[in-house]
């Protein structure tokens, strides 16, 4: 679904039916958030998506991803990621840890495309090792590595898949030995060497689900244990009114940044509260999540001109209005409000997702949600708005959602599309594209659009829980 900051150094099994699974007082979870005045509709001028059209689109996704995936494996083979205008290969560390591959797995089972599967997994099972001597991320490479690794074991029953996953969790582990259990921000896989001390709610709370899996995979309780602390000790650090800020001090427990959003760097610590539940039937992670949204509606939840429901940004302490910022990342929450059964504010948020989409005909980075002006101007070719529009046709099977999924995906094809895949946007204003194509695409834009427009035996959505980087992770336990 989610992720943090985003910055970078910053199927058979899956179709089985399948079990989906407090220190500081908060508001409670029905806090009323601004009055829930119906918005009209973005605009009626909707594509129009029958089956037939949405098994078109559908195979028109599959094309799309196999041509990622060949441009991918012609100039970036044993890379993290291809670089779609040069043609060159992009790595995150001084050694590959085969970014793309790994988030890549997994949508290629799901979408049928076999030899592209094959290929990905002889990848990673003969050239993909952790024993490397460089500091890494740990929330990025355990929510695409950790939970690539876990739902292609699950998808695949290799346990040469699952081995590595116990030998990346075990060389990811230092970086819970916080006096807070509140987890730093970097590991060193070799050394166990931690470092960056000054985090934020989703690196820190967006692990329970990867690390959850594993210890129940391999029967190593440790694993959760961790995780968990980790999520509890964030959720307890919460404020009197119960949100969160946007950075804390791993050593200290304290508040370095009391920005309050749904948006990157924190958006998906508010995803887990949730899906661990969901996952898991952990019921402190159920607790925690309705401690949590009652005040994320009273105090983020912001009206704007006749009935548009936003998020926007407010001080963590007082609730105060900081920002109107809103972006491509916090366009997740409509499938969360969804996930969570609040399906009125789903629905009228998702319509400021398309309004935010349709003001240049592809979504920018951030905007002013207040004057509609751009903030950030690039498109990373990110999922959220995608995933939001798969969780509302789910629950609703309305087809007003597949026509905005192929509003969105002629869009996306149409400026971003290019000779070796597709790139990322410098501005959305101008078209301009960037020499970027990160292995989200693989793991979860292609998948989204893929699942939108697929017939709803694909996957058995009530059986499984999408980690933040869309792996889905199967409770056979």
């Amino acid at each position: 679904m989610t992720r943090s900051l985003r910055t970078a150094p910053l199927v058979a099994a899956l179709m089985l039916a399948l079990s989906a699974c407090n220190q500081q007082a908060a508001a409670p979870a029905t806090t009323p958030a601004a009055p829930a005045t119906a918005a009209a509709p973005a605009d009626a001028g909707l594509p129009a998506v029958d089956d037939a059209e949405a098994a078109r689109m559908a195979e028109q996704v599959r094309e799309a991803t196999r041509h990622a995936w060949q441009g991918y494996m012609q100039y970036a083979k044993g890379h993290d990621d291809l670089k779609p205008l040069s043609g060159q290969p992009r790595d995150w560390y001084p050694k590959p840890l085969l970014m793309s591959p790994v988030d890549a797995l997994d949508t290629l089972l799901l979408l049928g495309l076999d030899k592209e599967a094959n290929e990905a997994r002889e990848l990673i099972v003969t050239q993909l090792s952790f024993d490397q001597d460089i500091d890494v991320q740990n929330f990025e490479v355990t929510i695409r590595l950790l939970g690539g690794l876990l739902s292609a074991y699950q998808m695949t029953n290799d346990e040469r898949l699952l081995k590595l996953a116990d030998d990346l969790g075990t060389r990811l582990s230092p970086v819970f030995d916080s006096p807070t259990g509140l987890p730093y921000t970097h590991v060193n896989l070799h050394t166990g060497k931690t470092s960056g001390k000054v985090s934020n709610p989703a690196e820190t709370g967006t692990l329970l689900l990867e690390f959850g899996t594993l210890a129940k995979l391999t029967g190593k309780q440790a694993y959760y244990d961790k995780a968990k602390r980790a999520l509890v000790e964030t959720h307890k650090r919460r404020s009197k009114i119960g949100l969160v800020g946007l950075n804390i001090n791993v050593e200290t427990g304290e508040w370095t940044n009391k920005d309050a959003s749904i948006a990157g760097g924190i958006d998906s610590y508010y995803e887990y509260l949730l899906k661990c539940w969901k996952l898991f039937g952990d019921e402190d992670c159920k607790k925690m999540w309705d401690e949590s949204i009652g005040p994320i509606n009273q105090y983020l939840a912001d009206e704007s001109r006749e009935g548009e429901l936003w998020y926007g940004h407010a001080d963590m302490d007082t609730g105060a209005r900081t920002s109107t910022t809103y972006g491509a990342l916090d366009a997740f929450m409509p499938g969360l409000l969804a996930l969570g059964g609040d399906l009125d504010r789903a629905k009228r948020l998702q319509e400021s997702n398309l309004k935010m989409w349709r003001l240049h005909d592809i979504e920018p980075e951030s905007l002013d949600y207040a004057k509609m002006e751009v903030r950030s101007p690039s498109y990373a070719l990110r999922p959220e708005i995608v995933e939001s529009a798969y969780y509302l046709h789910h629950y609703t099977g309305d087809a007003r959602y597949r026509g905005m999924g192929k509003e969105f995906f002629d869009d996306f094809v149409r400026y971003t599309r290019t000779d070796h895949g597709f790139a990322a946007l410098k501005d959305v204003r101008s078209k301009e594209k960037d020499d970027s194509m990160e292995s989200f695409l693989f793991a979860e834009t292609f998948k989204y659009y893929y699942l939108l427009f697929a017939p709803a035996k694909t996957l058995d959505f009530e059986g499984i829980v999408f980690n933040t980087e869309a792996h889905p992770l199967r409770r056979t336990w």
